[in-house]
């Protein structure tokens, strides 16, 4: 579909409906997001009391085989849109068939392997790290001969928040490390020399116009995202370099849609991470930090409207509160210049995110 055609398609109507696939936080604040502007969310989720029902127009309670759900969810919205990647093919396909997926397939079948990423980062002329397929030990003993250790062993897909990966300090510890993967198609990747790491949230309109937030600098613990600060340390040159490097991912993709690109800051320049094609947990910062967060921007591209103004007017420091950081709610809340945000979540496990926090800040300029 060229960018023409995009534009003499019209926007959806006040009173629309959404179909949200998935529905956990980043399905909720999506739905809060679309009731702003006037639209209806339906959410798709195979889980019981997703935080995402809590504030839908409709929820589908189903899996993602049941063909006869997934086709009356089909008919019952106008557009579908999704909060996370791990999307069965079959389920697609349907889906596809009844309504436009917003972003499309092609974004959805990049990021969904790790070795397809890789490689298209690489076609598009992106620095990544060094990496190479591996689907045995004999793959691993090769790349480990190429690549060196240390060196990550990532699965291929389902992975995120630090699962499906094996660190793998010496050459010893092989067998260990792919062992732990439970033999699922993986990538080794060679670690690189950062100082930090930064992301940028990008959108890209139906009529081909981007919009990008500033880049922020993120921390993780324990490989989860532990806070996001705005403004990251960057300088002028690396600032423009990394929303053109987003800017070039959205256009190569004919993406609709809000993505999260993640780049490592290193002396030799930046180097590409990994790419999520939706909102993203690094995009917080813009409920607080600027007019039109990440989430309104996301239904505006996929609705067909013009995208906001993605300015910064506030520095942001956002923070994940994983477990039983839920407790200092109390403390939080009595915090100035603090906002806060919870997902109705009601076991505080170790490792999940219950919530999140920006503290605000005047704008440094």
């Amino acid at each position: 579909m060229t960018d023409q055609t995009r534009e003499t398609t019209p926007p959806l109507p006040a009173g629309a409906t959404i179909g949200i696939l998935g529905g956990g936080q980043l399905g909720r604040m999506l739905s809060v997001a679309a009731a702003r502007l006037g639209y209806r969310c339906h959410v798709y989720e195979p889980g019981a009391r997703p935080p995402a029902g809590d504030v839908s127009a409709a929820l589908t309670t189903a899996s993602y085989d049941d063909t006869a759900a997934l086709r009356a969810f089909a008919q019952a919205v106008d557009v579908i849109t999704y909060e996370f990647e791990n999307i069965p093919t079959a389920a697609l396909d349907l889906l596809e068939a009844e309504r436009p997926i917003r972003p499309g397939r092609k974004a959805l079948a990049t990021s969904q392997d790790r070795l397809t990423e890789k490689r298209f980062l690489r076609e598009l002329g992106l620095s990544t790290a060094p990496f190479a397929a591996v689907d045995d030990a004999g793959d691993l003993d090769r790349a480990l001969d190429e690549i060196g250790a240390p060196a990550i062993l990532k699965t291929r897909r389902f992975g995120y928040d630090g699962k499906g990966q094996a660190r793998i300090t010496r050459p010893e510890d092989a067998a260990q490390a792919l062992a732990a993967l439970n033999g699922a198609p993986a990538v080794l990747e060679g670690f690189v020399d950062f100082t930090h790491e930064i992301s940028v949230i990008g959108a890209r309109g139906a009529d081909g116009q981007i919009s990008c937030y500033d880049p922020g600098e993120n921390l993780h613990r324990d490989g989860i995202l532990h806070t996001t600060t705005v403004p990251a340390r960057l300088s002028a040159a690396q600032r423009t370099d990394a929303v053109l490097i987003a800017a070039r991912i959205l256009n190569a993709l004919d993406y609709t849609g809000v993505m999260g690109v993640e780049l490592f800051v290193t002396p030799q320049g930046l180097i590409v991470n990994e790419i999520a094609p939706r909102v993203h947990n690094s995009g917080h910062w813009t409920q607080q930090g600027c007019a039109v967060d990440q989430f309104e921007q996301h239904i505006r591209a996929i609705a067909g409207l013009p995208l906001g103004d993605g300015q910064r007017y506030a520095d942001v420091t956002m923070e994940n509160l994983i477990g039983d950081d839920v407790a200092r709610l109390p403390a939080l809340c009595g915090e100035p210049a603090t906002a806060v945000h919870l997902y109705g979540k009601a076991d505080p496990r170790p490792g999940r995110k219950m919530g999140h926090v920006n503290r605000i800040q005047p704008a440094r300029r």
